[in-house]
């Protein structure tokens, strides 16, 4: 019974050399581990695009995007440690199928790519505020620095969206039937990546 006790405080800390951290909530355990995943599924959409369009005119403008990406994923690389928060089970897959759409829409051409841009930060800007309305609904959460975090790249994912639209995104070919598809399974891969 007493091993028993000791377990279930255990499981709440987590040991550094010489200290214990306090496990984070569940509820920052699950914006680290989705947004930990997004960013490198927005890294492999430009790494996609690149590998496609790095060459033409657009490949300056999907360079800068992916060079912000970049510096996203090395933050919640930190903040995945910070909070000792679990990754999720399904990097390998975001690996793959952010690759696999990046280079698909460029495929299709500079505007594709654009669309697709335009309606994964259309998710992603939406999804950054429901984070930080939670956040700031919480009473218990203190860290000003992640809240900072989260708003400055909510900000800089509504620029990458402003740019895609200014880059003729609303031209592509079945650009409706496109970014709702798109934005669909980056719902989906939100909602997954926040459990698993």
């Amino acid at each position: 019974m007493i091993a028993g006790k000791m377990l279930h405080l255990a499981r709440g800390y987590h040991t550094s050399p010489g200290r214990f951290t306090q496990r984070c909530s569940k509820l920052i355990d699950s914006i680290i581990r989705v947004d930990h995943a997004g960013e490198l599924g927005a890294n492999q959409i430009y790494r996609g695009q690149m590998a496609i369009l790095g060459h033409t005119k657009s490949g300056k403008t999907i360079q800068h995007m992916w060079e912000q990406e970049k510096a996203h994923k090395e933050e919640f690389d930190r903040l995945i440690n910070k909070y000792r928060a679990r990754p999720t089970a399904l990097l390998p897959f975001w690996n793959l199928a952010g690759f696999a759409l990046g280079a698909g829409t460029a495929l299709l051409g500079e505007k594709a790519a654009m669309a697709c841009t335009v309606a994964v930060e259309s998710v992603i800007v939406e999804h950054y505020n429901d984070q930080l309305r939670k956040l700031m609904d919480d009473p218990t959460f203190t860290d000003k620095e992640l809240l900072d975090t989260i708003q400055r790249f909510r900000d800089e994912e509504q620029e990458h969206h402003d740019t895609g639209i200014e880059h003729g995104a609303e031209q592509a070919p079945f650009y409706r039937a496109l970014t709702d598809v798109i934005k669909f399974g980056c719902r989906t891969a939100i909602k997954i990546a926040e459990k698993v």
